[in-house]
Parts: C-alpha cells; sequence; structure tokens
C-alpha cells in the first residue's frame, strides 16, 4: 500500500513540476563535464536548490515578491500564459532552474538562450504609461534578486537545522547565483546577503502592489486543478507568506498574525514537505548530475 502510495506521489509531482519527464539526459552527461557554473554536490547553490520544501515555498514567495515591481508585473500579465496554463509556466521555470544548477554545460547554455529570446518579444506600455522591456538589465535583476532572496529564505526555515547555511555559507550563495542572472543580461546583481538588504531597501519606493499583482496572488493562492493540488497548494503558500518581508505583506493587503504563520503554517508546511519528499525519494536528477560529475575524477 506505502509502496503504491509513493508511486503516485512522486508521478504526480513529476507531471506538476516537470511534466512527466525529467529529461535526465540534460544532467547525466557527458562525464566529467563540470556544468556552466561549476556547482558541486555541498556548494550552496546546489543546497538550497536541492531541498524541496525550501523550493516550494520559496518559489511561492519569490512569485509574490516579484509582482510588487510592476513593471515585471506588467510584463506578465500582458504576454504570460500562467492563467491559461499555469503548470506549463512552472515546468519552465523548474526546468531553467534545475538545468542552470544540476545540468550539463550545453543543456544550461541552452535553457538560458531560450530565456534570453523569449525576453526580447517580451515588452510594452505599463498601465501606469512607462514603457518595460523583459530584457531590462535593471528588471532583469530585481526579477533575479526577489527569487534568490526567497529561495534562501526557504531553506533556511524549512531545512533540518543542521543543514542550514551559516552567514558565511549565504554570502557564496549570492555569490555562485549571480553568474546565472548576467548570462540572462542582468548587472550590479547582489553577490552578499547584505547587498541583496540594500538591493531592496533601494528600491522600496517603487515596489508596491498594481491590481494585476493583487489578481496574481489571489490566482496564486486559489490554483489547483483538483481538491488535493489545491489544498497543498493552499498549505505552501501560506507557508511561503511567512518569508515575505513584513512590508511586501503589507502592500499585497495580506494580513496573518505572526502566531498563525509561526504555530500553525510553517509545521504543516514542515509535514507536508517530509510527505512530498518521501513520495519523491532521492532526487534523480541529482543523483545523474553526482554520476556526471564523478566521470571527471574516474577519468
Amino acid at each position: 500500500m506505502l509502496v503504491g502510495l509513493r508511486e503516485r506521489i512522486a508521478a504526480e509531482l513529476t507531471a506538476t513540476l516537470h511534466g512527466g519527464d525529467l529529461k535526465l539526459d540534460r544532467y547525466a552527461g557527458p562525464p566529467g563535464d563540470p556544468g556552466l557554473f561549476g556547482i558541486a554536490p555541498g556548494d550552496p547553490m546546489w543546497r538550497v536548490h536541492g531541498h524541496a520544501t525550501g523550493m516550494l515555498t520559496g518559489g511561492f514567495a519569490a512569485l509574490m515578491l516579484q509582482s510588487l515591481h510592476p513593471l515585471a508585473m506588467a510584463g506578465v500579465d500582458q504576454h504570460s500564459d500562467f492563467r491559461a496554463d499555469p503548470v506549463g509556466r512552472l515546468n519552465g521555470t523548474v526546468r531553467f532552474i534545475t538545468t542552470t544548477t544540476f545540468g550539463s554545460s550545453v543543456a544550461a547554455r541552452e535553457v538560458i538562450d531560450l530565456v534570453r529570446r523569449i525576453h526580447t518579444r517580451v515588452h510594452g506600455t505599463a498601465p501606469d504609461g512607462r514603457p518595460y522591456r523583459a530584457d531590462d538589465p535593471d528588471l532583469l535583476t530585481w526579477v533575479h534578486t526577489a527569487e534568490v532572496r526567497s529561495f534562501l529564505a526557504g531553506h533556511q526555515t524549512y531545512a533540518p537545522r543542521p543543514l542550514r547555511l551559516t552567514p558565511a555559507e549565504c554570502d557564496t550563495y549570492y555569490r555562485q547565483v549571480a553568474p546565472v542572472a548576467e548570462a540572462l543580461g542582468a548587472r550590479d546583481v547582489p553577490r552578499t546577503s547584505r547587498d541583496a538588504d540594500r538591493f531592496l531597501a533601494r528600491l522600496r519606493p517603487q515596489l508596491h502592489a498594481t491590481p494585476a499583482a493583487l489578481e496574481s496572488v489571489l490566482f496564486l493562492r486559489r490554483f489547483g486543478r483538483t481538491r488535493r493540488e489545491r489544498l497543498v497548494t493552499g498549505l505552501l503558500t501560506n507557508a511561503s507568506i511567512g518569508l515575505l518581508p513584513a512590508w511586501a505583506r503589507t502592500e499585497l493587503g495580506i494580513h496573518r498574525p505572526t502566531l498563525v504563520r509561526t504555530g500553525w503554517d510553517r509545521p504543516l508546511a514542515t509535514t507536508v514537505g517530509r510527505a512530498l519528499q518521501w513520495g519523491l525519494g532521492p532526487s534523480q536528477i541529482q543523483a545523474a548530475a553526482q554520476g556526471r560529475l564523478a566521470g571527471a575524477r574516474q577519468g
């Protein structure tokens, strides 16, 4: 019975996160290839991006935080198909993160080139009259920083305490993820926790919730194609609220008391995350990447 349950959880999660196919060839070869950014097991970037609960909650938090930039949100609202195909959008994001972290050099370059091509087609005028384009270096830096700040917050909250990063390792994480953003065209990318905090503080006057942002957050919190999916998404998005800066929760009109966030949301998300991790079992993607990296030592 447990084996059958585990297989069902694994199949459903693989379909939702990866579109049903892990495409392990992106990670398994060629033997000895270090990956485009040289990330290895034990590195902060590998540890953060390999922790399921931290990435799920951090990912939801990132979407909410990113929505507070009116130009970034205008691009999503006017060009993204997240309403019609939210799972497809999720698959693309997961594919980019896993490939740039664990994939071969060729695979990482392919997904980066794909995203760069997509960005050239995303441009327009925001409701406030300002022009925007997705390949704007400053806008790319915002999207990246909001994302990795949220991933790190998710890891530091939901990884077992002995596995959480030290302050020095948190700075290393920012340094390791910065080249990914720069490969997409970002500039002046934060490389330490302090840099990230200063960046957010500097942009704070520009950040506020537009009607499109409030609509997207409501859509996110209600997402789910089945009752079970809506339940899990609701638990994880509630938990992600606790990862946001207090001012971001205020901007989004989210009022969730501290006691609820720490005494209810966090324990539930921890339990759900452990169940999902049990269902997934050891990461096939990380195992394939480790096998590829081991080829250098064997050679």
